[in-house]
C-alpha cells in the first residue's frame, strides 16, 4: 500500500512538472520585451498557438515615449489610431527545425511589418525575434526573457 501511495505522489508530481518543461519547448506563453538599444523592458507579449500558428499579443505597455496606453498613430489600415495594448503584433509563425518562421511581426512605434523568425535559447528562457525585410541575415534581434 505504501508503496502504490508513493507511486501516485511521484506520478501527480511528474504530471505537474509537464507543462512547465512543455513550455521550455515552444515560444507560447508571457514574454518581457526588451528593447535592442536601451535594454530596458518595454512591454509583456503572449505569443499562444491556434491552427499550428503562432500569434503575439501585446498584453501591456510598461514603457513607451507616448506615454502610458499608447496607441498606433504610425499604423496604416485597421491598426492606425488603436490601442497597441490588447494588439496582435506577430502572426503566421509556424514550426521550421528548430525555429519558427513564415510570419510577420508589426514595430507600433514606426508602423511597419517585417517577416520574423523566433528561436529559443537559454533552455526556452530567451526569445531570439528576428525581424526583417527581405533576406534574414539582414534585419534586427531583440531578445526577449520568458515572463510565466
Amino acid at each position: 500500500m505504501k508503496h502504490l501511495i508513493r507511486t501516485a505522489a511521484a506520478l501527480a508530481l511528474a504530471t505537474a512538472a509537464l507543462p512547465a518543461l512543455a513550455a521550455t519547448n515552444s515560444p507560447v506563453g508571457k514574454w518581457k520585451t526588451i528593447d535592442d538599444k536601451t535594454h530596458e523592458v518595454k512591454s509583456i507579449v503572449e505569443i499562444t498557438e491556434s491552427n499550428g500558428a503562432l500569434e503575439g499579443k501585446v498584453l501591456q505597455v510598461l514603457k513607451s515615449d507616448k506615454g502610458p496606453h499608447p496607441t498606433c498613430d504610425e499604423c496604416s489600415g485597421d491598426r492606425k489610431g488603436k490601442p497597441i495594448e490588447g494588439m496582435v503584433i506577430m502572426w503566421g509563425l509556424k514550426p521550421d527545425g528548430d525555429e519558427w518562421s513564415g510570419g510577420q511581426i508589426l514595430d507600433p512605434a514606426k508602423g511597419k511589418i517585417y517577416k520574423v523568425t523566433l528561436k529559443l535559447e537559454d533552455g526556452g528562457k530567451k526569445l531570439d525575434v528576428h525581424g526583417y525585410i527581405g533576406f534574414s541575415l539582414i534585419g534586427r534581434s531583440q531578445e526577449w526573457v520568458r515572463a510565466d
